[in-house]
């Protein structure tokens, strides 16, 4: 088995933590900012090194190849660079150091390898600061409109949007570039877990089988406004109560479902939201998430029997968005379960709760994940970390899984 090095990927992680460094302890790097083309300045800079041919896409993906023995299809490894604000020195960006330290262990110890091996940067994997969320990968796999994505405007500057960004950051290149499904063998994205699972039962690696399926629903509570000091209790018509009853029906039933499943009432807005009147209608979502498309039907059919008036006042649900389960390729969830059993390193199958540009693209490719252990779960923020001998373990098992694609696919 092959081994990557403990000091150059914590050079790694230590150096590309300088590019948007909040000062306490953690990165703002938005996509397109001038902290994340810093950061892919650099990646290419090391990268070039190494002998790789550097090219990108019309959504400003960068692509870093180094040769094969072979003319074979290519093996992609990589992430993200850009960040959440106040976010962590480990999500996505680990996935994208991983890679380029298992590439140069390739090249310094003259591993022999038949196909091209890429390292991929993907745009925007965020969405902190340009709408939606993983939206370079979802303009090549056919789940967004590029024309859409290109005016979507900036979180942080009024009139500024995708296109100007684009073509301001200097990696804007052809379409052509893109990467092909033709010409691709499979995709394989290290990630940190995002989640307490693999850290709290001690596990040094996580074998992701896919990203588990989920619901957004809006409940929509409609009450009377009236003087918070003059009307009595007993005739109220309070919304934000009818929405504290349906946050209390919604964790009484979904509580009995599977133990795995996970939701959220995350977002409330109430209005008119003045302390000194009572709310007339008040918005409140949940997000759901199940591997299991059962147990999701089971969360919708909870949501079908709430009842349609609480507290005097009117409850309208309605379905905002819904994911499918997606599940990668079992050939690749195998070359990374052989890896880790032939390293020794204690794992955990799992599904993904967060979403991640890998389950746009094994719609297109074969792809699967590697999950390493984020301490205590912290993620998309400064307490995010990861162990460098946790970092290292998941490397060495995607420098494996890639030689494991190289000599099967």
């Amino acid at each position: 088995m092959y081994k990557c090095d403990l000091d150059r990927l914590s050079e790694k992680i230590k150096t590309f933590s300088k590019f948007g460094d909040t000062g306490n302890g953690g990165i703002t790097r938005l996509s397109l900012s001038d902290e994340a083309l810093a950061a892919r300045e650099e990646f290419c800079e090391r990268l070039k090194k190494l002998g790789a041919n550097i090219v990108t896409d019309d959504m400003a993906n960068i692509y870093a190849t180094i040769p094969g023995s072979e003319n074979l299809p290519a093996i992609l490894s990589g992430s993200h660079l850009d960040s959440v604000r106040q976010g962590g020195n480990y999500d996505g960006v680990l996935g994208v150091l991983s890679a380029m330290e298992a590439v140069e262990t390739i090249v310094t110890d003259k591993i022999p390898h038949r196909h091209p091996i890429t390292v991929v940067v993907w745009t925007n994997e965020e969405g902190a600061r340009f709408e939606p969320a993983m939206m370079s990968s979802g303009v090549l796999c056919g789940k967004f409109k590029k024309e859409d994505m290109l005016n979507s405007e900036a979180k942080d500057i009024t009139g500024y949007y995708f296109k100007d960004a684009l073509e301001k950051s200097g990696y804007k290149g052809s379409e052509e570039n893109r990467m092909n499904p033709e010409k691709t063998a499979g995709l394989v994205e290290l990630h940190a877990e995002q989640g307490p699972v693999l850290d709290a039962e001690n596990k040094e690696v996580g074998i992701v089988e896919g990203v588990c399926g989920m619901v957004n629903y809006e409940f929509t509570m409609r009450g009377q406004a009236d003087h918070a000091g003059t009307f009595p209790m007993k005739y109220r018509k309070d919304a934000l109560y009818a929405c504290a009853k349906v946050i209390d029906y919604l964790h009484e039933n979904l509580d009995k479902l599977d133990a795995e499943l996970v939701y959220t009432t995350g977002k409330i807005s109430a209005h008119p939201n003045i302390h000194t009147i009572i709310p007339d209608e008040v918005k409140l979502t949940l997000d759901s998430r199940h591997k299991d498309p059962k147990v999701m039907e089971q969360v919708v059919e909870v949501i079908k029997n709430l009842p349609e008036s609480l507290e005097k006042c009117t409850v309208e649900k309605k379905e905002a968005w819904a994911r499918d389960t997606v599940y990668f390729n079992k050939k690749l969830v195998g070359f990374v379960e052989d890896s880790v059993k032939e390293l020794g390193y204690t794992y955990k199958k799992m599904y993904s709760g967060a979403g991640h540009d890998a389950q746009y693209m094994c719609d297109v490719i074969p792809t699967t994940m590697i999950f390493v252990p984020s301490v205590e779960g912290h993620s998309h923020c400064e307490l995010e970390y990861s162990t460098p001998e946790n970092c290292l373990k998941g490397a060495n098992v995607l420098l494996n899984t890639l030689l494991k694609m190289d000599e099967e696919l």
